[in-house]
């Protein structure tokens, strides 16, 4: 790598030079920074259910945990990015290592159950808005509900809505569910489980690459084809003696099934939406609800 050239070449956040690598060395970084990141993310989660009594600060450590988790689902679709295709999408993707909105949809998607990929686009496209239109026909203009969500929980802080009128926004959580029955959630578990089978590893890290080299996810494909490269890249990890005897057929499992389709084709960049677009939906949801075309009054 070449030397510094600037102050900000020193430092944290500096992901994005692994598009500068070959591709033998972005999965020399790859391997070594995953299990960091697993076990920053293990020890949140660990913390977060230990903390009764204190649902908030359980959750913003859970929060936490998820967004280390994401950073692995994003490497690991880097390595799932046909070769061919990586050096055009490995720009963005690090970016989105480092975007709050970013990880946290990629943990949003995980529990999602699309169609095919083109399903699983419009579902990312949809979540990316900056705002969106709330209630029975769409009278509340509110800010994107995923990054608002996680803010709140965080912070307070003065909220103004469509009236102009600031507000002050409290930050509070309570979940007497999870506060009764801590939980690790499915994002996690993907990550628990690719650890356990060897694909952390860079011997394990080559096999994923090829098993899933042949295919560019980017429109029609399912979960089926998924699954079926999942399933082979599992039989390598094994022929390659690479998944000890800890690992357990749940764990095979959740992969096979609970895996996201590879989303290295996806934008998850937040799409602006102006307030005269949100306004206009909402006149036309008003019309729509009365039973009238709006055209005919104008």
């Amino acid at each position: 790598m070449p030397e510094a050239q600037k102050s900000s070449d020193i430092g944290m956040r500096r992901g994005r030079v692994i598009a500068n690598m070959s591709a033998d060395k972005q999965l020399d970084l790859i391997a070594e920074g995953l299990p960091i990141l697993m076990k920053s993310a293990t020890d949140l989660l660990n913390a977060s259910t230990g903390l009764s009594g204190h649902s908030r600060a359980s959750k913003i450590l859970e929060g936490h945990a998820l967004e280390e988790a994401a950073k692995i689902l994003v490497l690991m679709d880097i390595v799932r990015c046909p070769p061919k295709i990586r050096p055009s999408r490995i720009g963005p993707m690090m970016a989105w290592f480092y975007d709050h909105l970013a990880r946290l949809l990629y943990i949003e998607a995980q529990d999602w159950r699309p169609m095919d990929l083109n399903d699983l686009r419009a579902y990312v496209d949809q979540q990316r808005r900056s705002h969106y239109l709330e209630g029975h026909i769409g009278e509340y203009i509110l800010p994107n509900s995923t990054t608002s969500t996680r803010e709140t929980l965080l912070y307070a802080d003065i909220v103004t809505y469509e009236e102009g009128d600031p507000i002050w926004s409290e930050p509070s959580y309570d979940d007497p569910v999870s506060r009764m029955f801590p939980r690790y959630p499915s994002p996690w578990k993907t990550c628990e489980a690719l650890q356990i089978v060897g694909a952390f590893t860079r011997e394990g890290l080559d096999i994923v690459s090829s098993a899933w080299a042949g295919v560019d996810f980017s429109g029609a494909e399912t979960s089926r084809e998924s699954s079926k490269l999942t399933f082979e890249m599992l039989v390598s990890l094994d022929g390659d003696k690479l998944i000890p005897e800890a690992a357990t057929k749940e764990h095979a499992s959740h992969l096979m099934h609970r895996w996201q389709l590879p989303m290295y084709q996806l934008d998850f960049k937040r799409l602006e939406v102006s307030l005269e677009e949100l306004k206009k939906q909402r006149d036309a949801n008003f019309w729509a609800e009365a039973g009238y075309d709006e055209r005919d009054y104008y």
